[in-house]
C-alpha cells in the first residue's frame, strides 16, 4: 500500500511544523502551503488524500479556499478538516464544504485519530471506485464464461455492497458517538420542512449544549472526552423514543428531532435536562457532574430551510450560555421580530452594503464639564446602515451582531476609520478646530495583527493628524487580550494616536490591568451614568470609577447623559467630559452639520 498524502495549509510555519511533528510516525507524504492561494496552486497539480486547512489566513481565508477547491476537478470527495481556535467557525466550515474540524491548540491524540479516520474513509472511497472499474472490466471480459464466473461475480457484488453500506454509514454517522451527524440531521429536517409545506405537522428540534465538557476534555484528555460523548449519546438514546432522530452537531452540541408540537417538545426537553441534572461522568476515580442547556424550536415557526433553523438555534443557545447555568428555553417568534430568514440574509446585506457604500458616518459631540478641561471640538463617530429598500437608517443594534457573527466587523471598522478621517481631512478649517476624533473599535479588532499597520497607512493616505485620533477599546477585550492590546496600542501611540478605555465598569478590569495598558482616558459605561441621579447604587459606582481614574491621572468621559441633574452630579465628581442627548443628538457627519455647531 502506497503512503497517503496530506496537504497542510497554514500561514504560520510553526503550526505546520507542529502538525508535521505530531504526525511523524504516520508514514505520510506531507505537502505544505502558507496561504489559500498557494494551496489552490498545489492542488491544481496534485490531489492529496486529506487536507488540513487553517481558517484565519491572509488573502483568501480557509472558508473561501475550501469553496474554491471543491469546484476543482477531482477534489469534490477529498476530506477537508478545518483547524480553528474559534468554535463559532464550525458552522461556517461545514457550510463551506468542510468534512470535519480540529480545535486549536491542537492535541496530538485528537489530530492523529481524526487524520486516521479520514484517511481510512478516503481509502474506502477510492477502493470502491477502483472496485467498480474492475468489476465493469471483468463483466465485459467474462461474458462468454458466465457459468464459471457467476460465483466470483456474486462475491464481488457482495463485497461492493458491503463497502457501499460502510461508506454510507460513515457519511451519515458521527464516528465518536455512533449517532447521526449534522448532514443526516439536515436531510431529515429538510424533508420535515417539505412535508410541513404540504400541510403535515412540522415537528420540533431540541438543541442541547453540554456544561463542563471542556473540564473533562482538558483535564482528563481526549480519550475521556470521547467516552463522555459516547455516554451522552447512550443517555439521549435511552431517553428518546426510537422514532426521534438524535444527532451530534459537533463539539459538545447535540440535537434531537421529534415529531412533536412546541409544548410536548418542551416537556421532552425538560425530561432530558432533569436526567442530566443527575448524570455524573466517572473517570480515573473521579466524578464530574455534567449538565445541559436545551433550546427548543418549532420547525413550523416561519423557517424555510435548515440553515435558517440552525441560525436561530445558535442564537438561542448563545443567549442561554450568557444567562449561565443550565436551563430549557422555548424559542417563539414574537410579533414585530424579524423573519428567521433575515439572520441568513444579513451576510449578503452587509457584503452588499460594503460594496455599494450603504454605511453612513454619524457623529455626536463630546463636551467639557470642567473649566480646566479643554473646550476644543471633540467628536465620536458612530456607524449607521442605510436601507435603500425601505429608505430608512438601520440602528447598529440590528446589524453589528450579525457583522461579528459573519466576521465582517473588521471591514466595517476599517471603512469607518478611513471614511471619517478622509472627510475631516477634506475640510481644513474644520480639521484645524477639531481637537479629538473618537472611533470605536469592535472587540475583534485587537485580534487582527495587521490592523495597526493598516491604521498607520490610513493616517498617511488621508493626511489626518495622528494626535487628533482617539481609538476606543472595550474593557472586556482589552483584559482578555492584554498582551496583544499593549502591542497594538504602543505601535500606534508611537505615531501620536490616543486611546480610550470604553464601557468601563462592565467587565472585570482591575487597577493592575489599567496600569499595564497606556490609556489616555476612561469612558464610563452609560448604563451606570444614565440614571445615576435616581439610582444611589449607580451613583456610588460612578463615583468609585471616577476616583480610580483620577488616581491614575486619567480624564473621565461619561456617556448617555440625558438630564441636567446627571450633569450636575458629574461636575461635582470632577468628570472632565460628557456626551449624550442632553448635549447633542447624533447626526450625519457632513460639513454643514459641523459648521452648525458654532
Amino acid at each position: 500500500m502506497s503512503e497517503a498524502s496530506l496537504l497542510i495549509v497554514d500561514d504560520t510555519p510553526e503550526n505546520i511544523d507542529l502538525i508535521v511533528g505530531l504526525l511523524a510516525r504516520q508514514d505520510l507524504d506531507v505537502m505544505a502551503a502558507n496561504s489559500g492561494e498557494r494551496a489552490l496552486e498545489l492542488l491544481g497539480r496534485r490531489v492529496p488524500d486529506l487536507i488540513l486547512l487553517d481558517v484565519m489566513m491572509p488573502g483568501i481565508d480557509g472558508f473561501e479556499t475550501c469553496r474554491r477547491l471543491r469546484a476543482m476537478p477531482g477534489l469534490a470527495d477529498v476530506p477537508v478538516v478545518f483547524v480553528t481556535a474559534k468554535t463559532d467557525d464550525i458552522g461556517s466550515g461545514f457550510a463551506a464544504g468542510g468534512s470535519d474540524y480540529i480545535t486549536k491548540p491542537v492535541r496530538a491524540d485528537e489530530l492523529r485519530a481524526r487524520v486516521q479516520h479520514h484517511l481510512q474513509r478516503m481509502r474506502l472511497l477510492r477502493d470502491l471506485q477502483q472496485l467498480n472499474r474492475q468489476l465493469e472490466l471483468r463483466v465485459r471480459e467474462r461474458t462468454q464464461e458466465l457459468v464459471q464466473a457467476n460465483r466470483l461475480l456474486r462475491e464481488e457484488i457482495n463485497e461492493r455492497r458491503f463497502m457501499q453500506d460502510r461508506l454510507s454509514y460513515l457519511a451519515t454517522h458521527d464516528f465518536v458517538t455512533r449517532l447521526y451527524n449534522r448532514d443526516a440531521l439536515e436531510n431529515h429536517v429538510q424533508q420535515a420542512l417539505l412535508r410541513h409545506t404540504a400541510g403535515e405537522p412540522a415537528g420540533s428540534l431540541l438543541v442541547l449544549d453540554l456544561s463542563r465538557f471542556r473540564v473533562v476534555n482538558d483535564t482528563c484528555g481526549y480519550i475521556a472526552g470521547d467516552e463522555l460523548l459516547r455516554q451522552v449519546g447512550d443517555l439521549l438514546t435511552a431517553l428518546c423514543p426510537g422514532q426521534d432522530l438524535i444527532a451530534r452537531l459537533g463539539g459538545d452540541r447535540f440535537a434531537v428531532y421529534a415529531a412533536l408540537d412546541s409544548e410536548p417538545a418542551l416537556h421532552r426537553a425538560q425530561q432530558i435536562k432533569d436526567a442530566f441534572d443527575g448524570f455524573e461522568f466517572r473517570w480515573d476515580g473521579r466524578s464530574y457532574p455534567i449538565g445541559a442547556r436545551i433550546a427548543v424550536l418549532s420547525l413550523g415557526d416561519g423557517f424555510g430551510s435548515f440553515d435558517q433553523l440552525m441560525a436561530k438555534a445558535d442564537e438561542a443557545c448563545y443567549l442561554l450560555r450568557r444567562q449561565g447555568g443550565e436551563a430549557v428555553v422555548l424559542h417563539r417568534s414574537q410579533p414585530g421580530t424579524p423573519d428567521p430568514r433575515e439572520a441568513v440574509n444579513w451576510a449578503h446585506r452587509l457584503l452588499e452594503a460594503l460594496e455599494q457604500q450603504h454605511f453612513r458616518v454619524y457623529f455626536q459631540r463630546i463636551v467639557a464639564l470642567q473649566e480646566q478641561a479643554s473646550g476644543g471640538l471633540q467628536l465620536e463617530v458612530l456607524v449607521r446602515l442605510w436601507d435603500p429598500a425601505q429608505r430608512r437608517i438601520v440602528p447598529p443594534g440590528a446589524f453589528l451582531q450579525p457583522a461579528e457573527r459573519y466576521q465582517l466587523i473588521d471591514q466595517i471598522d476599517r471603512w469607518m476609520l478611513r471614511e471619517s478621517m478622509a472627510r475631516l481631512a477634506g475640510w481644513p478649517d474644520l480639521l484645524e478646530r477639531l481637537e479629538r476624533l473618537s472611533v470605536n473599535l469592535s472587540p475583534q479588532a485587537l485580534r487582527d495583527h495587521k490592523l495597526a499597520d493598516a491604521i498607520a497607512a490610513m493616517l498617511q493616505e488621508t493626511g489626518f493628524p495622528p494626535h487628533k485620533l482617539c481609538l476606543e477599546i472595550t474593557e472586556s477585550e482589552a483584559v482578555v487580550n492584554i498582551d496583544q492590546a499593549k502591542e497594538f496600542m504602543e505601535r500606534l501611540k508611537g505615531l501620536g494616536v490616543q486611546f480610550s478605555l470604553d464601557d468601563f465598569g462592565t467587565g472585570f478590569a482591575s487597577f493592575a490591568y489599567l496600569k499595564r495598558l497606556p490609556f489616555d482616558r476612561i469612558k464610563i459605561d452609560g448604563a451606570f451614568v444614565k440614571d445615576m441621579d435616581q439610582d444611589a447604587a449607580n451613583a456610588t459606582l460612578v463615583a468609585s470609577m471616577v476616583q480610580m481614574a483620577h488616581a491614575l491621572g486619567l480624564p473621565v468621559v461619561a456617556e448617555f447623559v440625558e438630564r441636567a441633574a446627571v450633569v450636575q452630579r458629574l461636575q461635582a465628581l470632577g468628570v472632565a467630559y460628557a456626551q449624550g442627548y442632553y448635549f447633542h443628538q447624533p447626526e450625519e457627519l457632513t460639513e454643514a452639520a459641523l459648521r452648525s455647531l458654532g
